[in-house]
């Protein structure tokens, strides 16, 4: 049990079953508890277990990491889940064994995962990805036609999801393994939406080795290769390859392209409604995120831009939670620049609020923590609990 007070825990269980509408009995029937043990938990007067905190989690339908700060739940699952990521994908070209599952039984599970995915909820995804890659990968060997085609749309998914995982945890020898396995799945598809979201998400190897010119170079190359956006689904998808471009542009240094891809970002979000589409989110929200981050990517100087949308905008809570906090963190490194340090920690408070387990494992929302530590500017004692929390002590 990490160090946060057992009446903190307790309050933050009692606030989200109020908020599901759950009463003490159902939450101890659907966590398959005592009601003893969860009236103790919500009064503070009880300490659960790691297995009864997790089986709360559950059936609250968060991930443990909105309950507890310290999250050692979230980061012990996700080290001991690696190795049986690494291990699922070494032979993927390699028919192993027959699938355990219904094709259309995998595509619930995945779309689960997929659900994890985009709201952070990164302990469940590592403790899920092993089984469902491997089944990915057997119903892919042992399919032909359009079922195969179906196999392969759902490796990419699970591959993606389990990416989410390795990258945001700085295990970016594995995230590669796994963007290439992606790609590889993507040319089974035979369908060039599937090649250019993959491609999207391709950028985080570029990012990870800083090699910001060659990543804009291959997404500019995937925005030509893709098909005319013409229907919703090619107008979000070469729309995403736009966004993305714009973040990476700015990271190289290059205003003028960063201008440019995010001004198409910004038309073709006007031609669809907020969604998911290949698995990103797209639409005229997701670029105003977007607009943050490409302010932020193209450093100081810069920073005005980000605080302009701030102060007429904020994500609403029908975007994901990675991307609503990747906004707040960003905006926090913002406004740390230009020099406003308490709005900086509150930006960082919210982002961990939205997504604990992404903010915690952001280093930029860590820098800016110790940043902010260093210079002393704000509330001391909740900053020096939030960087103990985050790790920038």
């Amino acid at each position: 049990m990490p160090a946060d007070s057992n009446r903190e825990v307790g309050r933050r269980i009692a606030t989200i079953r109020h908020a599901r509408r759950m009463t003490q009995a159902d939450l101890a029937r659907t966590a398959y508890l005592s009601l003893a043990m969860i009236k103790g938990v919500e009064r503070g007067a009880r300490t659960p277990s790691d297995d009864s905190l997790e089986s709360i989690a559950a059936a609250l339908g968060v991930d443990p990491g909105h309950l507890i700060t310290g999250d050692t739940i979230a980061f012990g699952r996700i080290r001991a889940a690696l190795p049986a990521i690494s291990a699922s994908i070494a032979g993927y070209d390699i028919s192993t064994g027959s699938p355990r599952r219904a094709l259309a039984d995998l595509h619930t599970a995945v779309d689960e995962a997929v659900s994890w995915r985009l709201g952070a909820q990164y302990s469940r995804l590592a403790q899920h990805a092993p089984p469902l890659l491997d089944e990915a990968l057997r119903s892919l060997h042992h399919t032909t036609g359009l079922d195969r085609q179906q196999a392969a749309r759902l490796l990419v998914c699970i591959a993606r999801a389990a990416d989410a995982v390795a990258y945001k945890y700085g295990y970016h020898d594995l995230s590669a393994r796994l963007i290439e396995l992606m790609r590889w799945a993507a040319r089974q598809t035979e369908d060039p939406l599937v090649g250019a979201a993959v491609a999207y998400v391709r950028t985080e190897t570029f990012f990870a080795a800083r090699a910001h010119a060659s990543g804009l170079r291959a997404l500019e190359q995937a925005i030509d290769a893709s098909p005319s956006p013409t229907g919703p689904e090619a107008c979000a998808v070469v729309g995403a390859l736009h966004m993305r471009a714009a973040v990476i542009a700015g990271r190289a240094e290059d205003a003028t392209a960063a201008d440019l891809h995010l001004t198409e970002a910004r038309r073709l979000g006007d031609e669809v409604p907020e969604g998911q589409y290949q698995g990103t989110a797209f639409g005229p929200e997701s670029v105003r995120v977007h607009e943050v981050s490409v302010a932020v990517s193209l450093g100081g100087d810069h920073v005005g831009r980000a605080l302009d949308v701030a102060h007429e905008w904020t994500p609403p809570d029908g975007l994901p939670a990675e991307r609503r906090s990747g906004f707040w963190i960003e905006l926090a490194r913002a406004q740390l620049w230009a020099g406003l340090a308490e709005d900086s920690f509150h930006s960082l408070q919210v982002a961990r609020l939205v997504s604990p387990q992404h903010t915690r494992g952001h280093p930029w929302a860590r820098e800016s923590a110790a940043t902010l530590r260093r210079l002393r500017r704000t509330n001391a004692e909740d900053l020096t609990g939030f960087a103990e929390w985050i790790g920038a002590v």
